[in-house]
């Protein structure tokens, strides 16, 4: 079986649908998931790609797109939500130190909880404190240790090798090598990575709603679209 790299910002808003199903996903496939985060933003800039900035028609879709696509699998956001996100860098910053930590899913996911449920943009107070605090871990340490210079570096390494991987948008998903962009390419990344006839499993979990939203950290259950963002 191969590993599925997922390449996340928490500023993509399509993202939360991945973010919400891959724990279920993991659990039926057995399907190992390394979490990415990288600047998306940056990438975005660099390609002069501003998919939402004085659309708001596309805007509006893009919320009720992504209101039609939780429907299906079980989960109720309220939206709009606050969008773009002002902090999504430092959100990100502190994915990379839950990830050397051994703590990132669980914030990612409540940080999208408290963004798209509850309104509070993610990468800003109170959602920032709030999901360090769920996940069991002290907020001042782990902004200041975003801030830094350590993570910084990470961060920018982030880039260079989203760069070089011609990564373009999130979510994305590599297995051995080959790109999937967006959450309706999620399961076809399943399908590469693990071997027929298991890869069957994936079609018995497609569209199953997850049984509970809200989870403790400590006990992961079940959440983009091609569109960037």
């Amino acid at each position: 079986m191969k590993d599925i790299e997922f390449w996340f910002s928490i500023g993509s808003p399509y993202t939360y649908l991945s973010v919400m199903r891959l724990p279920r996903l993991q659990q039926k496939t057995g399907v190992k998931v390394l979490w990415r985060p990288f600047p998306l933003r940056q990438i975005m800039i660099e390609m002069n790609n501003f998919p939402y900035l004085d659309k708001p028609a596309k805007e509006a879709y893009l919320w009720q797109d992504i209101a039609r696509q939780a429907r299906k699998y079980g989960l109720s956001p309220n939206l709009p939500a606050p969008f773009p996100l002002e902090g999504c860098d430092l959100a990100d910053r502190v994915a990379l130190v839950a990830q050397k930590e051994g703590w990132i899913e669980p914030y990612v996911r409540h940080s999208y909880l408290h963004w798209l449920h509850d309104g509070q943009p993610a990468g800003a107070e109170p959602n920032l404190s709030h999901t360090i605090f769920e996940c069991k871990h002290d907020p001042d340490r782990v902004i200041a240790a975003a801030e830094g210079a350590r993570i910084e570096s990470t961060y920018q390494a982030a880039l260079r090798e989203a760069r070089e991987r011609h990564i373009f948008g999130a979510p994305s998903f590599i297995v051995d090598g080959e790109l999937f962009w967006g959450d309706d390419r999620l399961h076809d990344a399943i399908r590469a990575a693990i071997p027929q006839p298991r890869a069957q499993v994936v079609k018995n979990v497609n569209g199953t709603a997850p049984t509970r939203l809200r989870t403790a950290p400590d006990q992961p259950t079940g959440p983009s679209h091609r569109r960037t963002g």
